[in-house]
């Protein structure tokens, strides 16, 4: 099992080309949390993207055939992520309501509470509001600044990958992830502490 691990993308997209169905695992495990990531950065629903990567697996496996082994396999499955992610915006255009009204505290209903044993809230509260903070940064930059920093940090793809799948000369995506994150930055500055 972990000499099929180390084999390298393109070698198992042909392995399961060749009837090797069940490597097809293996790939999806390299990058499923990867995925789910990046489209969740499009998307900003989890359970979307959780289910959406599923489809984009399938997708995936039904059109390994179609995969050019002269590129990467990463950028080519993260272009297919993307256009999914995209499409699934397109079709949510209607806004979703909440048909489940929330339940008021019923007679004889108490909740409990128990002791938390993880960081303070006033520590979560920070995360959260830097998380947000980041959030709304990184869907305020130009629209090719954010897709070059949702690949490249969300999506953790290389620089090379990126410039492959963008069709960039590698300096021009160094460049402009490097611009990306100085207005990044000048955006974040007061959530910054200073150590």
């Amino acid at each position: 099992m972990a000499e099929r691990e180390q084999l390298d993308d393109r070698t198992l997209v042909s392995r399961i080309i060749g009837g090797d169905r069940d490597l097809f695992t293996l790939l999806v495990s390299r990058y499923e949390k990867r995925v789910i990531n990046y489209v969740y950065r499009i998307t900003h629903r989890y359970e979307e993207a959780h289910d959406l990567a599923q489809d984009i697996f399938v997708k995936v496996y039904l059109a390994l055939d179609r995969y050019d082994p002269k590129y990467q396999f990463s950028t080519w499955l993260f272009r297919i992520a993307q256009n999914s992610a995209i499409d699934a915006l397109r079709k949510k255009a209607i806004i979703e309501v909440p048909l489940a009204r929330p339940v008021d505290d019923e007679p004889g209903t108490k909740e409990r509470e128990f002791a938390d044993g993880g960081i303070s809230p006033y520590r979560a509260l920070k995360n959260k509001q830097l998380s947000a903070a980041i959030d709304s940064a990184v869907d305020q930059l130009p629209a090719d600044y954010r897709e070059l920093i949702q690949l490249r940090h969300f999506a953790e793809m290389s620089y090379e990958e990126i410039a492959s799948m963008k069709k960039l000369p590698l300096g021009t995506v160094k460049n402009k992830l490097f611009r990306a994150r100085n207005l990044l930055k000048d955006a974040l500055g007061s959530f910054v502490e200073p150590l």
